[in-house]
């Protein structure tokens, strides 16, 4: 099976324990309320049935809309957040960058992508790992910035959560907006990844890891 079934697959398992759980507190809000599905369905413009299966989560599909209306009919708000949960999907933009590193890996150095971190049942993954001489490397590449303090966060979390790596190259896709990123936070991120591209870069032509974390565009 391939990974993209196998990612299509989990979503849907996800969805649906999503809408049991969520049609389960509906249900014991309203039984706890004292009031009947048709009663719950009127104030929220569906159908005593629609109510029903919106409880049950037999509703292949629910509509966010109706779990919202039945949810409001029982004073209460549906709240909708994400989570990181391991590795997404990678696309071609951050295949290609971690082409153009790997490329640049000699020696006795090699790549690794998609490193999960130890422990049992964790979800979370390096992008790569140079490894090969002295301590392994952590890599995660970037396409396209956005929020550098939720970035940040993220590695630190990893490095806590891996014993086995100490340092982490920030590995980011060439370009305007990148680099505009990169200008206005460089020194906020300096104590976290202290070396530039340069420095990594001649230590990689040595064939060497670098010796500590660090911010390389390519």
């Amino acid at each position: 099976m391939s990974t993209k079934s196998t990612r299509a697959s989990q979503g849907s398992i996800l969805a649906r324990r999503a809408a049991i759980a969520i049609g389960r507190e509906l249900r014991d809000a309203r039984i706890s309320s004292g009031l009947a599905q048709r009663a719950v369905g009127a104030a929220a413009g569906l159908s005593q049935s629609q109510v029903s299966r919106l409880e049950l989560g037999s509703i292949g599909k629910p509509r966010i809309d109706h779990l919202e209306r039945v949810a409001v009919a029982l004073g209460l708000v549906l709240s909708l957040r994400l989570y990181p949960a391991g590795n997404p999907v990678r696309d071609a933009g951050q295949l290609a960058l971690l082409g153009r590193l790997a490329a640049r890996i000699i020696g006795a150095l090699r790549l690794r992508r998609e490193v999960p971190l130890p422990g049992l049942g964790e979800q979370r993954a390096w992008d790569a790992r140079i490894e090969g001489r002295g301590p392994p490397c952590a890599v995660e590449a970037e396409v396209h910035l956005h929020d550098m303090q939720e970035l940040a966060r993220r590695v630190a979390l990893k490095l806590r959560d891996d014993p086995s790596v100490d340092r982490v190259i920030l590995l980011v896709a060439r370009s305007a907006h990148n680099r505009a990123v990169l200008r206005e936070n460089r020194e906020a991120l300096r104590e976290q990844f202290p070396l530039e591209g340069s420095a990594i870069l001649a230590c990689l032509r040595r064939g060497e890891p670098p010796p500590a974390s660090g911010i390389l565009v390519l």
